[in-house]
């Protein structure tokens, strides 16, 4: 009989000299020398794609992508590896997943915070509600942060299962960046100033930003609202004060 099968088993006859009472009352003790056979969680293909997904997502912002294996994932998983192959193709496919679902997340927030134009917000208050989004995805989900702002693999990998590597945070940042300079160019026209700069004053702007929630997201003091604050008093005060045609002083 299977190991697999014991716990269906038909129990060991009654001993003649014990009467049904005796032995309703004093049942045989377990083999102790054999472990009980544990009913597994059975779920579906989409419960445990998602499954994975978070024990990949948690391993991957503790350590790293080099540093985490397939051994690993299926462990914390309690899967076999096999399994993780089935899903994802691999630890590979398994990260590649993780990086676009958590850089899709990040910059819908941060284009929906930019591109709310309904009301006709300021630009200050645009400023404002991109800060805040990025913040707010950096203190709801600080383990997608960690894993964007890591070095992630150049390269397209065979076992990736057809999902390549799009980017990290670098790319997310270039498309925020984009939609900032659209709305930059209308306030360069509006105050006089060239408007060919305003890419150049975007990457400054997202920048700053994006390294700002990298140094929050492991002190978190102070204030998600205080830090955003004091990033848009130095941007907003900072633009509105701009020079037409700046020069460094030591060249004067």
């Amino acid at each position: 009989m299977n190991a697999e099968n014991a716990d269906d088993a038909v129990p060991d006859e009654v001993p003649s000299n014990v009467t049904p009472i005796a032995a309703a009352m004093n049942p045989p003790r377990p083999d102790n020398r054999r472990p009980q056979n544990r009913e597994r969680v059975r779920m579906s293909g989409s419960e445990r794609r998602e499954q994975l997904l978070d024990v990949g997502r948690r391993l991957f912002a503790e350590k790293g992508f080099e540093a985490v294996s397939v051994e690993e994932i299926a462990a914390k998983a309690n899967v076999s590896k096999p399994v993780v192959y089935e899903h994802f193709g691999g630890k590979e496919g398994l990260y590649a997943v993780v990086v676009d679902r958590e850089m899709a997340y990040l910059l819908d927030s941060m284009i929906t915070a930019l591109g709310d134009r309904d009301d006709d917000p300021s630009a200050r208050v645009l400023l404002e509600r991109a800060g805040l989004a990025l913040f707010d995805y950096i203190e709801q989900y600080p383990d997608g942060f960690r894993i964007l702002v890591r070095d992630t693999p150049a390269e397209r990998h065979p076992d990736a299962g057809g999902v390549g590597f799009h980017g990290t945070f670098a790319t997310v940042i270039v498309d925020v960046a984009a939609k900032v300079t659209d709305l930059l160019e209308d306030q360069f026209r509006e105050h006089k100033l060239n408007s060919k700069w305003a890419p150049l004053y975007a990457q400054m702007l997202v920048g700053m930003v994006a390294q700002t929630g990298q140094w929050w997201l492991d002190v978190r003091k102070p204030k998600k609202d205080e830090v955003v604050s004091h990033l848009v008093n130095l941007a907003w005060n900072g633009l509105q004060n701009m020079e037409a045609k700046p020069r460094l002083v030591v060249r004067d």
